[in-house]
């Protein structure tokens, strides 16, 4: 219920503090100047019951509503604060001047006046309520209460006692509360119908009856380059050779990346001024063999289409071989009408100088590549090589030696 009221009020501060000065000040003046009433709306209560005092209730109504503290007595109550009315000469508004609790000997004077009448208000705020917490009610209004040990019946200023003389005066027997007093009919009980089971218009089918089949296993994920690794095959170099050589192969790679896209006049050219860009700190004689070495990559005769300009690079690769499904990234591809070729690069430290010496993994990721490619494009062959950054040195791996490496998959 607190909700609100507060939402109201932070929204009020913001209204002020955009067409005003902000102050603390300025805004409670503004506020308590204005005549807004805050209406709250009762759809979205749903099947629920709400205790909430007779304030709370503003504004909102209910098929249903219980007052079920009707017996209090207001003269029990608690009276607010006192305050002691200025009256100020030409009119203006009086002043108020909040005056400490006082006993009731001790109120004379304009205080006792005062006292009156703020008990009078009090009163008349008191039957004001009543009148808010009955007009909450749709269908149903029930009025109850609970007396004290000493109190023989309601007190006569108490909502209960007002309200009884109300419903004439009978009384009925109620198993829970002992009597009650009723007034008005009570609305007529909906009869209870029941669905008659309908026939069914065509019998179920017999799969509506049959528990559901087991899945198909899904295929085994595998990624190829994860296969690659292997514990020990690239033994570690001295800190300073280890990255003078890491630098070497990025930069390396880095040009057999870019300069296939370059026209093949161009490509010495723009190597060289990448070079100076991005290794300004290396030897020029050192530069130019890095560049004659990928040049020498890029120009081989039996792989200059891998790296032209209708190859691809960063190739997503997926396709499931049997009962595995192969997903990588294929660093160089060509697909032409009667063959495939692929290129995977590779940065080791101690590149192998021949096929004899490249890794069982490495040659395993490579038959998974082109079993996938085979699945891919049917009815084409598969070229594959591998293209070390440090040397660089081109490896072709032979198709006999592609299908041998298949049965060695495993899943990642």
């Amino acid at each position: 219920e607190a909700n609100d009221p507060i939402d109201e009020l932070l929204g009020a501060a913001l209204q002020f503090s955009a067409t005003n000065t902000p102050s603390v000040q300025g805004f409670i003046r503004w506020f308590d100047s204005g005549d807004g009433e805050l209406k709250r709306e009762s759809e979205g209560a749903g099947d629920m019951v709400r205790v909430m005092t007779v304030h709370g209730s503003k504004g909102l109504q209910a098929p249903i509503v219980i007052l079920a503290d009707a017996c209090g007595n207001p003269d029990n109550s608690r009276m607010s604060g006192l305050d002691l009315a200025e009256d100020l000469p030409g009119g203006e508004s009086p002043r108020t001047l909040p005056l400490p609790p006082l006993r009731k000997e001790e109120q004379v004077g304009r205080i006792a006046l005062s006292a009156e009448a703020a008990r009078a208000a009090e009163r008349e705020e008191h039957w004001r309520l009543l009148y808010v917490a009955m007009t909450r009610a749709e269908e149903a209004l029930f009025i109850g209460g609970a007396l004290g040990k000493r109190e023989k019946q309601p007190a006569e200023d108490s909502w209960y006692a007002r309200l009884a003389p109300l419903f004439g005066g009978e009384q009925l027997a109620d198993d829970t509360w002992g009597w009650r007093m009723e007034r008005g009919s009570r609305a007529d009980p909906v009869p209870l119908k029941t669905q008659q089971a309908l026939p069914m218009a065509e019998p179920l089918p017999a799969w509506a009856t049959q528990p559901v089949a087991e899945e198909p296993r899904p295929p085994r994920p595998l990624a190829p380059s994860a296969s690659a690794e292997e514990i020990g095959a690239d033994p570690p170099l001295p800190p300073d050779v280890a990255a003078m050589a890491a630098r070497r192969g990025v930069l390396i790679h880095a040009l057999l990346e870019r300069l296939p896209d370059v026209p093949v006049d161009a490509r010495e050219g723009a190597g060289r001024a990448w070079l100076a860009r991005h290794a300004a700190d290396l030897d020029p004689a050192e530069r130019g063999e890095m560049l004659a070495r990928a040049l020498a990559v890029l120009d081989a005769p039996d792989w200059r289409e891998l790296f032209g300009p209708q190859a691809l690079a960063e190739v997503p690769l997926a396709a499931t071989v049997g009962d595995q499904v192969i997903a990588g990234t294929i660093d160089r591809l060509l697909v032409l009408p009667d063959r495939v070729l692929v290129a995977d690069f590779k940065t080791a430290r101690r590149p192998p100088a021949r096929l004899e010496d490249v890794p069982v993994s490495t040659l395993r990721q490579m038959g998974a590549y082109a079993a996938a490619l085979a699945a891919i494009y049917p009815g084409r062959v598969v070229e594959a090589a591998v293209l070390y950054t440090q040397t660089p040195q081109l490896i072709a791996i032979p198709a006999p030696v592609l299908a041998a490496s298949k049965p060695g998959l495993s899943p990642a």
